[in-house]
């Protein structure tokens, strides 16, 4: 009777027991842990690397870390850009807690200047058939810096590329010569030289011959990259950081300068006008919200302001075309001095100065052409408009009297008091309280 209870009793809860040991073992956790498949995040960069894209790609670090990911790959596609962005992003993906590729993709494209870096920093670099690498000498080496800083530049762009080479096993001495030489490979030769780990058709080719590779992350612990027939999730770039990324661009940047330029001097010239000083201070606030991104040039900054300011003057003085020519001279130059880089993807296009200049000047001069005809043309209505038509007396003026003119009749009084018989022709010397001044017409 006992033993009949006891198995009773305790017989549901030894079957309980033991599936919960059963499903909760690390043994069965590993085995759906294998069947699981792997997830891939997938980051495109085709642009610039600049602010945007350092904090576009750091949030993707972090979203793959979040979100469990297997891997991160970065689509690398850019002609290099700024070296705190750069930074920025070498940082985040040293210590990201998952493998991350960089991918220069598609055919044709390339990774130059920073992407080198970016490339080297990775765990795994791959490269897509013709695509290239290099010239990683630091952009920042343009006017303004001698040769003793210039010096300096290189040796910490060297320093910092040997360190991520050996981190990363990678050909230190190539990569001392894309600093120095701005040398690039395409690649086939980059993988021959060990600058990246191989070339890869595609996504799928690439997630292949990831999987298995053994690297080391950011606690310096051994990772097995497992990425074969995985999951690709792509990471959008939001509607924000296109507006921003679109911002980040100097010509962009440039044009919503000039457009604040013009709104603020439409509402300076017309008062109470209102929608042009609105927009003109939102494109003002949005272009140098813009180049606080880009290497600012004060002086051009400067020299812009100066000669928008020598044409609102034109306007009001009349120099005969001195400030407008001045004004012009400022403007370029100032334009072409804006932004302080060597590269000209990070400089404003001589195809959008010299357009905008050109439209500038153009009509500042045919706005002072047309106020300088319009003050010298003779008015022709109102009360001054009557002075020196002729009309005819119709009554005697003896001074005073009427006359018609401009198909009206009028009180009129002779200049000099004398008479004048009805029917004489006069002409109109003065208007005064409706009454007009006038003097017999010369004969013949």
């Amino acid at each position: 009777m006992s033993i009949g209870v006891s198995s009773r009793i305790f017989g549901p809860a030894l079957l309980t027991l033991a599936l919960a040991t059963l499903l909760g073992s690390p043994s069965s956790v590993c085995a759906q842990n294998q069947d699981a498949e792997p997830r891939v995040l997938w980051a495109t960069v085709d642009d610039v690397i600049g602010p945007i894209s350092a904090r576009y790609l750091t949030d993707a670090v972090d979203e793959a870390e979040a979100r469990g990911y297997d891997a991160l790959v970065i689509e690398l596609d850019t002609p290099g850009g700024l070296d705190i962005a750069m930074r920025q992003i070498i940082k985040a993906i040293l210590a990201s807690k998952i493998p991350v590729c960089v991918f220069v993709s598609p055919k044709g494209a390339r990774a130059a200047s920073a992407g080198v870096y970016i490339s080297y920093a990775a765990h795994v670099a791959a490269m897509s058939p013709g695509t290239n690498l290099g010239a990683a000498t630091p952009v920042n080496l343009g006017g303004g810096v001698d040769s003793t800083m210039a010096h300096k530049m290189i040796n910490d762009a060297k320093a910092y590329i040997q360190s991520l080479a050996r981190l990363r096993d990678r050909n230190e001495e190539w990569a001392v010569r894309a600093v120095e030489e701005a040398v690039s490979l395409p690649a086939s030769d980059a993988v021959d030289q060990n600058v990246v780990d191989f070339i890869a058709t595609g996504r799928q080719d690439l997630m292949a011959k990831m999987d298995g590779r053994t690297v080391e992350i950011h606690d310096d612990s051994t990772h097995v990259i497992q990425t074969r027939n995985a999951a690709i999730t792509e990471y959008p770039i939001s509607l924000r950081y296109r507006i921003l990324s679109a911002l980040n661009n100097p010509n962009v940047a440039y044009m919503l300068l000039m457009l604040g330029f013009y709104g603020l001097f439409f509402e300076l010239s017309n008062p109470g006008a209102i929608f042009p000083g609105v927009i003109g201070g939102i494109c003002l606030i949005l272009g140098l919200f813009a180049l606080q991104n880009l290497s600012l040039n004060y002086a051009g900054l400067l020299l812009l302001v100066f000669g928008v300011v020598l044409f609102f003057l034109e306007t009001q003085i009349s120099s005969h075309g001195v400030l407008a020519l001045g004004g012009t001279i400022s403007l370029l130059a100032g334009s072409i001095f804006l932004i302080n880089a060597t590269e000209q993807y990070l400089k404003v296009s001589l195809k959008v100065i010299i357009p905008a200049v050109v439209v500038t000047a153009g009509f500042f001069v045919f706005a002072v052409t047309f106020a300088i005809k319009a003050k010298r043309r003779k008015v022709v209505s109102g009360r001054e408009g009557l002075v020196g038509l002729i009309g005819t007396t119709r009554t005697a003026l003896n001074p005073e009297g009427k006359i018609f003119v401009a198909g009206e009749h009028w009180a009129a009084v002779t200049v000099t008091g004398e008479s004048v018989p009805e029917g004489t022709e006069v002409e109109v010397v003065s208007v005064e309280n409706l009454r007009l001044t006038v003097k017999p017409q010369a004969s013949g």
